[in-house]
């Protein structure tokens, strides 16, 4: 094997799928890059996988010599990343490669790639195109809100509802949970619910990043989404990322959104942060709990705590409906807030034993729900 590319490109594409290589010792093949060149379409590929997950990342060169082999992810990483802007030859020869950039020549031990496991092909009928920033706004909206344990499987992943022309994303940890509604573009997927791990999500969110530092080098804004069975295949720019999905029952969250509320607030969302993360300051240890207490035209911000003293904020807000109060975990209430970005937002609540909503006043696609401390 034998193939000429840029630096700059061996080193984007080697950080795009080195991320998800972990030091294995059942199988210490996956700590290895698989790198393929294919001298009948000219395309050079960059496959990793943890079993989980796989990724392929399809980089521009010249080849000379196709070919296959395995080189330890962490290695190359940092050697590439060492190299001049400039040329790479890239030789394989009996698992031996050479590496040439200008006056930099070194040799590094490669492994056959026959142990190496296959990255699955699924059926690509069933597909639906979403605009690659849509997406990850929205998936940055709601993917804070999974569950960090593993006692309930179904929570550690975020739920997926795909419809006609809607695709809706939602992740919860049975304190708080997060929707969020976007547009589905040319959608042959039926009406179907899915559950895709977390760390799934960070890794698209990570690939996207990647591409959206310099938007303008990505060849299409759209990333599309194809489901078999049980795998999920991501697909953008020249990236594609498989996963497994998780079985299980997401549970109906509906339920607990309320149809109806006692009471709507409309407050300018910086000023509630600030007035938040003042008494916070104040909050019981390890509980994190704020009262927020509404009245025609006031909000109150309250915390008290034996140890450090007390603090009352009072805020100018729009309140229709009774009054009212409830006692929130202000981390969880500050992680909705820092996610909206419009400069008011509405806050809903029927009494302080249910749970309180978060909207934007600009995004009726968007809903936050915090269920309160109960005293």
């Amino acid at each position: 094997m034998k193939f000429i590319c840029l630096q700059e490109n061996l080193k984007k594409g080697l950080a795009i799928v080195n991320h998800i290589n972990n030091k294995n010792i059942n199988l210490p093949i996956l700590n290895n890059i698989l790198i393929r060149a294919n001298d009948n379409d000219n395309s050079i590929e960059l496959i990793s996988t943890n079993l989980e997950i796989g990724i392929t990342h399809q980089l521009r060169g010249k080849i000379e010599e196709g070919g296959e082999t395995t080189i330890d992810a962490k290695i190359i990483s940092d050697y590439v990343n060492l190299l001049p802007e400039e040329k790479i030859e890239f030789k394989e020869d009996n698992n031996e490669i050479n590496i040439k950039c200008e006056n930099y020549k070194t040799k590094v031990k490669g492994e056959s790639s026959k142990e190496y496991p296959l990255i699955p092909v699924i059926n690509r009928n069933n597909f639906c195109e979403i605009n690659i920033f849509d997406f990850r706004k929205a998936l940055n909206s709601v993917v804070f809100a999974v569950a960090n344990n593993d006692n309930r499987i179904e929570l550690s992943g975020v739920f997926f509802q795909f419809q006609s022309d809607v695709l809706t994303i939602a992740a919860t940890d049975s304190y708080r949970l997060a929707e969020k509604k976007i547009k589905i573009k040319n959608n042959s997927i039926n009406e179907t619910n899915i559950i895709v791990p977390a760390r799934t999500i960070q890794e698209i969110l990570r690939i996207i990043s990647n591409f959206s530092s310099d938007a303008q080098s990505l060849e299409s804004d759209i990333i599309k989404i194809y489901l078999s069975d049980n795998q999920i295949l991501f697909s953008l720019d020249s990236v594609e990322l498989i996963s497994r999905l998780i079985n299980g029952q997401y549970p109906d969250y509906q339920q607990i959104i309320p149809d109806k509320y006692k009471t709507e607030v409309e407050i300018k969302r910086q000023d509630l942060i600030r007035a938040i993360k003042a008494s916070a300051i104040f909050s019981k240890s390890g509980i994190y709990d704020i009262s927020l207490i509404f009245k025609k035209g006031v909000v109150n911000v309250y915390a008290s705590s034996g140890q450090s003293g007390e603090s009352s904020i009072d805020l100018n807000g729009d309140v229709s409906g009774d009054d009212n109060d409830i006692t929130i975990n202000c981390r969880y209430l500050l992680d909705g807030l820092n996610i909206i970005d419009s400069e008011q937002v509405i806050i809903k609540l029927i009494n302080n034993n249910t749970p309180c909503a978060v909207v934007s006043r600009d995004d009726d696609d968007y809903l936050y729900i915090v269920m309160p401390i109960r005293n």
